[in-house]
């Protein structure tokens, strides 16, 4: 029967139906025959990846018949469910995704009222209506969604399984399937083979499929792993091969799977049916190399660092060290000179790179012989590598020093001396407790604490009691880890008194100098002197304080000289720099002068009459600092009136003027084109003078009076926040918001009034006038203009005579809270001006 042709008038509509009507076939196909197809896809998976070369032929065909009967079941439940889409189907679901079902007005006709003419005038109307309506139809999108159906997501188990064996599998392999019967019979066109090359898994290269491979010579790593396969009757095919080491007995060149391991250089030989041949040459696998890149150093803590480098073809696996004593360059004298007891030598693993390349790389090995019994003495040091083949490289030994922690206390570094001398042999045993009793025999002059020589005199007598009955090797241990704890200690000591541990740092560092110190040491050793100077500083100052030491008025003595702690600093760093040069000389003349300097020193709380004390002065600073801020401050808010209101400071200059009018230096610096400026505020950016403000006020903190005192700690604090402020008013101003960096500025400058409050407290107290502190740090909040700054002496903007006075004062006031209403109302200025308008308002 000829199917129906289409109504003219769904010609328009001719597409859109075919397409919804192949949608509806789809959803039909995959609704009833998903566990079909997910089957089919699933065994051609299998196939692919070449399972049924791996198991029994009788298992391949038991699997190919279930798979076969359940693709059978699938099928007759997917036909009996399974509809043919008609064109009635199509048309209402397209229909459906209409508005007012075009297509159904389209087919109906007119029942009542054809004769009449206005009626059907009427009629085709809304027909005409109706077809432009469904000229505009689309075809749907099919609805593929089986998770109702499959809940277990079954199908894409399948289509994963074969993705996965379209990437590493190959699509040849379903041929193998033709030649398999449960007895090996011959069911398709005669014997066939298949192989596959894999190489060494270090070696990073992919499996390779020989019957994929063109060209008669193949090269493969060395290691390298072959696998053949026959298919077909037994003895069909046969295989010739000189790449291996198997022996006659073992070679059986007609069974079914050969799997053998490529050494040497030869030839591979399938003969019978399609067979072939190829050469096969051996890609060497190179051994590793290992080499020393840098000398031996140790670190201040006694850590030896070793630089080395090493590489591959394939990449290093492993390495050592190993470090022999090296007795052809050790000064046998003293308690060197009998014959050392054998030790092993010390193997340490290398260290490896975690992650990334091995085949190149620098490493470092750390590690720490200060204890050892080979610290300090002469040794060799032989590296080795190892790659994943199995190939060991060893380097010729590097001589060297082993290094290790140095002892720049003498009487440390005698301990470790016979320390050293007693691991050497146990025949120094009594040579040993005679030197120490030695030294200990007038211990007033040399130890500078009594723990440490009562702990010198419990070793000595233990050594002796030990030597006395035959000292074994156990003794012999015990005794150099106390006298390791004991070098220590005269090192490092546990000294309270600040006075006892500078004299210890200078005394080292000295030491270091005479002794050509490393610039790691050097770098240490000056670190704990400032440490030491610093501590120091704090007990003489609170010495002072304690005692209520004050300067007489009056001018200072001809030959007294003062100095800061950052002169100090200043000396200190200049002799590092005179160490790490070389100049030894002119070093230690500059130690001696600070030695001198430190003996001498006193602290001063004041000098009176004759000149500003150094809280003064710093008080004078951190004002000026203050008023930089503000100035600073003033800037940002104009630029933010000119950011968002170009020549608005041109019609406004009166309220500028009102709001600068307390000679501050908001209006000094940037008045008259900023001519009152003395740090060239038109030379930098807002940011770079913030900055420059910052390093400024990390200077003063560093000469900051009142240290040990808990005024003096409260007003560093309070520098730190105002320095954390102007951090971020830094940062804010680098990305032009002015109103977040207005926000910082004035937590930088309420930072700064408290620490100048604290700072006047803190001098008070030193000079007895409790009143002076509060005097020139108490500065009110009622005295604020709207932008949080202050009127009055001490850094802030002016003084009060330089402010409006009597009734001028809140007429101003209130003008310029009107002005600030006035503007916070007006909805076309930028919302973050707005927003700092509000804040304004609520805090005044």
């Amino acid at each position: 029967m000829a199917r129906p042709a289409l109504p003219p008038v769904l010609h328009a509509v001719r597409m859109p139906l075919a397409l919804t009507r192949a949608g509806m076939l789809a959803e039909r196909v995959l609704r009833c025959f998903w566990p079909l197809i997910s089957l089919i896809l699933l065994v051609l998976a299998l196939l692919i990846l070449g399972i049924q070369d791996l198991v029994p032929i009788e298992a391949v065909w038991l699997s190919g018949a279930v798979a076969m009967l359940g693709a059978c079941v699938a099928l007759v439940h997917g036909a009996l469910r399974f509809h043919w889409p008609t064109r009635a189907d199509a048309l209402a679901r397209l229909d459906e995704t209409l508005p007012g079902r075009p297509i159904r007005a389209l087919l109906d006709e007119q029942a009542i009222g054809a004769d009449d003419s206005q009626s059907a005038a009427l009629w085709r109307a809304h027909q005409a209506r109706m077809a432009e309506r469904a000229a505009t139809a689309r075809a749907p999108a099919p609805d593929l969604k089986l998770a109702r159906r499959d809940p277990f997501a079954l199908r894409y188990v399948a289509l994963l399984a074969l993705l996965v064996a379209l990437l590493f599998g190959s699509v040849w392999r379903i041929g193998s399937v033709a030649g398999m019967t449960p007895g090996g019979a011959d069911l398709a066109s005669g014997p066939t083979w298949e192989g596959w090359i894999e190489p060494p898994r270090y070696t990073g290269k992919p499996t390779l499929y020989l019957n994929d491979l063109i060209g008669k010579t193949l090269q493969v790593p060395e290691g390298s792993r072959i696998t053949l396969r026959f298919y077909g009757e037994v003895g069909a095919l046969r295989l010739v091969e000189t790449v291996s080491a198997r022996t006659a007995e073992e070679e059986t060149g007609s069974d079914p799977v050969q799997d053998f391991t490529v050494v040497r250089n030869g030839t591979i030989q399938i003969s019978g049916g399609d067979g072939q041949s190829w050469r096969v040459e051996i890609i060497d696998d190179t051994p590793p190399q290992i080499a020393v890149a840098g000398p031996a150093e140790a670190e201040a803590t006694g850590e030896m660092t070793l630089p080395f480098t090493a590489s591959d073809d394939y990449g290093v696996v492993a390495g050592q060290a190993v470090i022999a004593l090296d007795m052809t360059a050790v000064d046998r004298r003293y308690g060197l000179a009998p014959d050392p007891e054998p030790r092993e030598a010390v193997v340490v693993p290398l260290p490896m790179p975690i992650a990334g390349d091995r085949q190149m790389f620098t490493e470092t090995l750390i590690e720490d012989f200060s204890k050892h019994p080979f610290a300090n003495l002469p040794v060799t040091v032989r590296l080795s590598a190892e790659d994943a083949a199995g190939h060991v490289t060893e380097i010729d030994p590097s001589p060297m020093v082993l290094p290790a922690r140095r002892f720049f206390d003498p009487l440390a570094a005698a301990v470790i001396e016979q320390r050293r001398d007693l691991l050497w042999t146990r025949e120094n045993a009594a040579r040993v407790a005679q030197v120490l009793r030695a030294i200990s025999h007038r211990p007033e002059s040399l130890f500078r604490s009594e723990t440490a020589y009562l702990r010198l005199r419990v070793i000595l007598r233990r050594l002796e009691t030990f030597t006395a009955y035959g000292l074994k090797t156990a003794q012999q241990e015990e005794i150099a880890e106390a006298l390791w704890n004991l070098a220590v200690l005269l090192e490092e000591g546990d000294l309270s008194d600040a006075l006892e541990r500078l004299r210890r740092a200078q005394e080292r560092l000295s030491e270091a100098m005479k002794n050509g110190a490393s610039d790691q040491e050097i770098a240490e050793l000056m670190q704990e002197l400032r440490e030491a100077t610093n501590e120091y500083m704090r007990q003489l100052s609170r010495q002072a304080q304690q005692e209520g030491e004050q300067r007489q008025p009056g001018q200072p003595s001809e030959n007294a000289m003062q100095m800061t702690q950052n002169d100090l600093q200043r000396m200190m760093d200049r002799i590092q720099e005179l160490m790490e040069q070389g100049r030894m000389a002119e070093a230690e003349q500059a130690l001696q002068e600070l030695q001198q300097m430190m003996q001498n020193m006193r602290v001063t709380q004041g000098q009176g009459q004759g000149g500003q004390s150094e809280g003064q002065q710093a008080m004078e600073g951190l004002a000026e600092t203050l008023r930089e801020q503000q100035g600073l401050s003033d800037q940002a808010f104009r630029d933010l009136q000119e950011q968002f209101n170009p020549g608005a400071q041109a019609g406004e200059n009166q309220g500028n003027q009102g709001r600068n009018g307390g000679q501050g230096l908001g209006q000094s610096h940037e008045g008259q084109g900023g001519q009152g400026d003395p740090s060239g505020a038109e030379q930098g950016s807002l940011a770079d003078r913030q900055q420059a403000l910052r390093d400024e006020l990390r200077r003063q903190q560093g000469n900051l009076p009142g240290a040990g005192t808990p005024e003096g700690d409260a007003a560093r604090d309070a520098l730190d926040r105002a320095g954390r402020a102007m951090d971020g008013a830094e940062q804010a101003l680098r990305q032009d918001d002015y109103a977040d960096a207005i926000d910082r500025q004035s937590e930088a400058m309420e930072a700064l009034r408290e620490g100048m409050r604290s700072l006047g407290e803190a001098m008070a107290e030193q000079q007895g006038q409790p009143g002076q502190g509060s005097t020139q740090g108490n500065m009110e909040a009622r005295n604020r203009d709207p932008l949080g700054r202050e009127s009055g002496s001490n850094g802030s903007l002016g003084t009060p005579e330089n402010l409006l006075q009597g009734e001028d004062v809140y007429r101003r006031a209130r003008e310029l809270l009107d002005e600030i209403r006035r503007r916070s109302g007006e909805g076309d200025r930028p919302e973050v001006e707005r927003n700092y308008l509000q804040r304004l308002l609520e805090r005044f």
